[in-house]
């Protein structure tokens, strides 16, 4: 018994037993996949679909996923233009091997159908479909409270940031050393706007701000902790 199959805009007639390369389908090696475009089936009492045989389907084995042999495609414009352009191009292919032919209950089976991933419904729209995240243990009072008191991962972010200014007004951050009104205005961007919150930086923090500044370690070669602990200190 054989059979004539479509996939890929392609026709093709199987055996059982039968290796193809068929256009690429969403399917990984090992898995089994079903055909259900079946033009014809053949043997002893031949059915020809119209246009398809109901019912009937392929089942197949996929082994790898793999490119055929490059196509060189050459284009060279005509005199006056001096063009030329040379291109090559690996068609992406399915390597299968049929197992079985059913001449009829294809749509019991249970099997994936094959289909090729140039479909929408293909591996797109698993690849575009949210992943479902497993909801998070709630952490004991005690356990969230020591993650709280630990010590800042290198490079994390400050707590101490603000939207805007306590009380509407900020500090005059011109007053440490190398810092202008366009470094003012950066740091306020960033959430600074006190000595006291700079004054408060561990190093983690200070490679954050340096990082997202790009000041490339001007905060601890200027002295800047120790400049904003004084002025915090005279504010008071």
């Amino acid at each position: 018994m054989f059979a004539v199959l479509k996939t890929g805009g392609k026709q093709y007639r199987v055996q059982a037993g039968d290796v193809l390369r068929v256009e690429r389908i969403a399917a990984q090696a090992g898995e089994k996949v079903q055909f259900n475009e079946i033009l014809m089936l053949g043997g002893d009492a031949p059915v020809i679909g119209a246009p398809v045989v109901d019912g009937a389907a392929v089942q197949a084995e996929v082994i790898d996923q793999i490119k055929a042999d490059k196509v060189i495609h050459y284009v060279k414009r005509r005199r006056k233009h001096s063009s030329q352009r040379t291109k090559g191009h690996r068609q992406k292919l399915t390597l299968v091997r049929v197992t079985d032919i059913l001449a009829s209950g294809a749509d019991k089976t249970g099997v994936m159908a094959a289909i090729g991933t140039g479909s929408v419904s293909g591996f797109a729209i698993e690849a575009a479909a949210p992943a479902k995240a497993p909801k998070a243990a709630k952490k004991p009072a005690k356990a969230a409270k020591a993650e709280a008191d630990a010590p800042a991962v290198e490079g994390s972010k400050p707590a101490n940031l603000l939207t805007e200014a306590r009380d509407g007004k900020a500090d005059d951050l011109k007053k440490i050393s190398g810092v202008g009104p366009k470094l003012e205005g950066l740091l306020n961007q960033n959430g600074v706007f006190h000595f006291d919150q700079i004054a408060a930086w561990n190093t983690a923090e200070i490679a954050y701000m340096d990082d997202q500044l790009s000041f490339k370690g001007r905060i601890e070669r200027d002295g800047w902790i120790d400049q904003a602990k004084q002025f915090a200190a005279e504010k008071e």
